[in-house]
């Protein structure tokens, strides 16, 4: 294990007080705990949204605290839920008299403990609605399906519907049209390194890529030879567009999330099949993000997401947004 820490047991509260330092203006902690971390510019009567889940996925999830989108998130262990308690306090701490919102992935941890934190809330007085990104199609039906990295574009939708001044449910209902509209296939090339553990979650060979796999090694549907980029590609947006057919003239939001060790060269060269295959099938591409969005520590590997577009989440996705990590004017 090669990794610029100080000990394995104080990563998670050595990189948040990093954080801090480097964006005081932006962000702060609640109740001395530096995993309570909130934005500094709260906006009265705003509906207030709060995330939460396991570090190492850095910008996913406390990335996407600041304006325009998320109001708080509760920071776990690496890979681990962040407490039902954290989320308690810093839904008190972001509250502006509108109710919360809680968005995170479909991970059973988290359900758990945002669940207790909403039951807390409510005993005060807080009105909370929750929802969970399940956009990961290898995954598993929909139900059971996990959280990657479009849940992006849920916080996109439910963050400006928010900051207008949307109420509760109508954040929600945001949030939900973003959530059925999108859909994300991944693939890793290399495991990760948790650093407590201090060695590889899994193993693939030198020449072998696993399709499917969840971003903390959970298992993908198969392991084999490392493919072309253009053939990768087309498997993802087979299996995207059988789960969430579209019609020629249609148009999409794509995403081309690295996970943490792929070049943004790989990740363009990734994006050009994308691009030709839906140019090919009539699919127009409204807008394309390429870049880190929700990565797994070290993994080499990427994924790609859709998110089927309309008058309204087209308004949703443009809104300006600015925290430390993602800025759009």
């Amino acid at each position: 294990m090669k990794k610029i820490i100080n000990r394995p047991e104080t990563y998670v509260d050595d990189m948040l007080s990093g954080i801090y330092a480097a964006h005081a203006d932006q962000v702060r902690y609640v109740n001395d705990d530096l995993r309570c971390y909130c934005t500094k510019n709260k906006k009265e009567g705003k509906v207030a949204i709060v995330t939460g889940g396991g570090t190492g996925h850095l910008p996913l999830f406390l990335g996407y605290v600041g304006d325009g989108l998320l109001d708080g998130c509760g920071v776990g262990g690496v890979f681990q839920s962040p407490s039902a308690e954290q989320i308690y306090e810093i839904s008190k701490a972001v509250d502006n008299g509108s109710g919360v919102l809680y968005l995170y992935g479909n991970y059973t941890g988290d359900i758990m403990n945002f669940d207790m934190a909403s039951e807390l809330c409510e005993m005060e007085g807080i009105k909370t609605r929750s929802i969970v990104g399940a956009d990961d199609v290898l995954s598993g039906e929909p139900e059971i399906r996990r959280g990657v990295a479009g849940i992006f574009f849920m916080y996109k939708a439910a963050g400006a519907c928010a900051d207008k001044m949307g109420s509760l449910e109508e954040v929600l209902a945001a949030a939900q049209k973003a959530k059925d509209a999108t859909r994300t296939v991944g693939f890793a090339l290399t495991p990760c390194i948790i650093p407590e553990v201090g060695a590889a979650n899994f193993q693939l060979k030198e020449n072998e890529m696993a399709m499917g796999m969840g971003i903390h090694g959970e298992p993908g549907i198969w392991t084999g030879e490392l493919k072309k980029a253009q053939d990768i590609a087309a498997e993802c947006l087979d299996a995207i567009l059988k789960d969430m057919p579209m019609a020629e003239g249609e148009e999409v939001a794509v995403l081309i999330n690295g996970l943490g060790a792929t070049s943004i060269e790989e990740l363009y060269i990734l994006n050009s099949s994308v691009s030709k295959i839906l140019k090919e099938k009539g699919i127009g591409v409204y807008r394309t993000f390429v870049g880190e969005y929700a990565t797994s520590m070290e993994m080499a590997g990427a994924s790609i997401s859709l998110c089927k577009m309309d008058s309204q989440l087209k308004e949703y996705l443009d809104y300006p947004v600015n925290t430390p990590f993602y800025c759009q004017k």
